[in-house]
């Protein structure tokens, strides 16, 4: 009796042991390192060659986003390639060596590790003409050819400078404000740059292009070739024998423009740079791919859940939806019509546009942007997106009712607990503090562009808040 009561005690010892294991190794080291270079190596690529700056800028500015760049403006484990528009990141034997490259009209384009330089022109590029009318003789919005209006009827200047002087004197540097443009009633009333940028400079939107995404899907809606509440035109992964049983054809456009696909969620767990869209953003990893091999784990429009896949997925089936038409759709429904000629969809390798974050623009193009939405969709008397689809941008997800009603159709929203901003107001969002905000009651688009790092505390709503002390209703 005392044997079986030593050998249970020593057996519960044992398995309480066991339970109290944990699983601490990083599985993902080796996906993060190379992410890591890949991160530098795109951020690199497009500061030299697509914001056109240098690489004194690019280490003081676009790469504080990184916890431990390598190397340094002076020199370092990297080389750049001026010749050929390419950067390396990395030294063979050590962590993987990732290399971005630019690509006409399109931006750079991450290679994956095993391959080089020698593979760049297999990268897509962009071959439509670009718009050859100078931007500078066309009078604004359609070009650039616009003087600032400082005696606007109805704005307060000395509370606008105020305003202005909130968003670039900012009480910590890790907010830093690059550029600043409000448009009031059709006119500019204020620009400003920050030191080493002007109106011609393009940086990353990041996930501003989900909303660029969101109206090149409206404009196909509203031409009867996709529908919201229509299955996503994607097959998925991994390819079912049957694929009618397969629950995620239950998932719609509207799904997964309201972030609630139900699908298995990767980018909002803290995994977004070891795996999921993080491979394709930087690593050379398809982006289609990745975003149609998940599992349904809730019930599609049940719950919010932010994903660069799902956005991705809706690409994917404008591009089925459109086929051969799909390279050169967005330059010609949208971004020519408005003048946006500063605008570059980038893509992965394969082809596909990233348009859950990787487009390249500037303030002027957003402002065009957003003037579109503030217009309820017209441009030049040509109704180039319907009121219907910006009401629906504009609509609260219904799986946000619970928490706020602060997300419509990648569009993000005035949440029910701000009252110090007009409820109408809706804008775009991307990391590093990139906001177009269009407040229709008062005629009103704000444009902010950022290089934001660390804590990224500028807030949109914030910024509302300000500018609307200098406009009268």
């Amino acid at each position: 009796m005392k044997k079986i009561t030593l050998l249970s005690a020593l057996l519960a010892f044992v398995f309480q042991a066991i339970g109290q294991q944990t699983e601490s190794y990083d599985y993902f080291k080796s996906n993060r390192d190379m992410i890591s270079n890949g991160v530098q190596a795109i951020l690199t690529c497009n500061g030299l060659f697509t914001s056109e700056r240098t690489i004194e800028q690019v280490y003081d500015q676009e790469l504080k986003y990184l916890s431990r760049p390598i190397g340094t403006a002076k020199g370092g484990d990297y080389k750049i390639d001026w010749d050929r528009k390419a950067v390396e990141i990395g030294v063979a034997g050590g962590t993987p060596v990732m290399r971005a490259a630019f690509r006409k009209g399109i931006g750079c384009i991450i290679l994956p590790p095993d391959q080089n330089l020698s593979d760049i022109d297999k990268l897509p590029i962009q071959t439509l003409p670009l718009l050859t009318d100078d931007a500078k003789n066309i009078a604004w919005p359609n070009g650039d050819k616009f003087t600032i209006n400082k005696q606007a009827k109805g704005v307060d200047q000395m509370a606008l400078k105020k305003a202005i002087d909130w968003s670039f004197d900012r009480d910590t540097p890790e907010q830093t404000t690059i550029s600043l443009l409000i448009v009031h009633k059709g006119e500019v009333i204020a620009e400003q740059y920050a030191d080493g940028f002007d109106y011609t400079t393009k940086t990353r939107t990041w996930s501003t292009a989900k909303s660029i995404a969101s109206t090149l899907f409206g404009i196909l809606s509203d031409q009867g070739k996709m529908a919201l509440d229509k299955p996503l035109n994607v097959e998925w992964l991994p390819k079912q024998a049957n694929p009618d049983t397969d629950p995620r054809k239950e998932i719609t456009l509207r799904h997964a423009l309201n972030m609630s696909s139900g699908l298995y969620t990767v980018d909002s767990r803290r995994m977004e740079y070891a795996t999921g869209s993080g491979l394709a953003y930087w690593a050379g990893a398809s982006i289609t791919n990745g975003a149609r091999n998940r599992g349904l784990i809730r019930t599609p429009g049940s719950s919010w859940d932010y994903e660069n896949y799902d956005t991705i997925l809706a690409v994917l089936s404008m591009k089925n939806t459109l086929g051969e038409d799909y390279f050169h759709f967005p330059r010609k429904a949208l971004l020519d019509k408005i003048g946006m000629r500063s605008t570059f969809l980038s893509t992965d390798r394969f082809g596909d546009f990233v348009l859950s974050s990787q487009v390249y623009t500037n303030a002027r193009d957003l402002a065009r942007f957003g003037l579109l939405y503030l217009n309820d969709g017209m441009w030049d008397g040509e109704q180039i997106i319907s009121k219907e689809w910006i009401e629906f941008v504009r609509t609260p997800a219904p799986s946000t009712a619970a928490t706020g009603n602060f997300y419509g159709g990648q569009f993000w929203l005035v949440p029910d607990d701000r009252t110090d901003v007009p409820k109408d107001a809706y804008a775009t969002a991307g990391n590093r503090g990139q906001f177009v905000i269009v407040v229709p009651s008062h005629d009103l688009v704000i444009v902010r562009r950022g290089l934001d790092y660390g804590k990224q505390g500028f807030n949109r709503w914030d910024l509302t808040r300000e500018v609307l002390k200098a406009i009268e209703k």
